[in-house]
């Protein structure tokens, strides 16, 4: 009876807490955007090379937050002349706790970056399309093979660095 009277208050206060995952800000780091090719791209008949470039970085605030910044950098040439050059870097505070260190590898290095994601990809087309170039839709990123195909990088240069022992 004093559980309902509580609203289960009471139980939720002894319960044990899980990861606790908290988006506290997104924001736009960087923006840029060139276009020298401009007007003689306009004019151009060939077809436009795309060449995009991905990066994020992770750094730690305080105890449980972290600032994730994923940058796109999206390279157009139109007959081995760039057409346009958009770079957007898109960040967010995130507030992780509770989670064990390959967890919170893992959140930071795929989660994170699959939240910012559709916010620079908008950002990304907005540009182009505002800069009189065809729209241009970045097509989904797959940031679980990204980061798995990071931690295989990052052991692997674990096991080539040689190893310093007593003798």
């Amino acid at each position: 009876m004093a559980d309902e009277a509580t609203n289960g208050a009471a139980g939720a206060e002894s319960a044990p807490q899980g990861p606790q995952f908290m988006v506290h800000k997104l924001y736009l780091k960087n923006v840029s955007y060139e276009a020298p090719g401009v007007p003689a791209a306009f004019q151009e008949q060939a077809m436009p090379q795309l060449q995009l470039n991905l990066n994020q970085k992770v750094g730690r605030m305080e105890a449980d937050m972290y600032e994730v910044s994923l940058t796109i950098t999206l390279t157009c040439t139109i007959n081995e002349k760039t057409a346009y050059l958009a770079e957007v870097e898109q960040a967010g505070i995130f507030g992780l706790s509770g989670f064990d260190d390959a967890s919170l590898d893992m959140m930071l290095g795929s989660h994170c970056p699959n939240v910012l994601f559709p916010y620079a990809r908008q950002v990304v087309s907005d540009l182009i399309s505002n800069g009189g170039f065809p729209p241009f839709l970045l097509q989904p990123i797959n940031f679980d093979a990204v980061y798995a195909e990071q931690l295989r990088q990052r052991m692997q240069q674990a096991q080539q660095q040689p190893v310093i022992g007593n003798a």
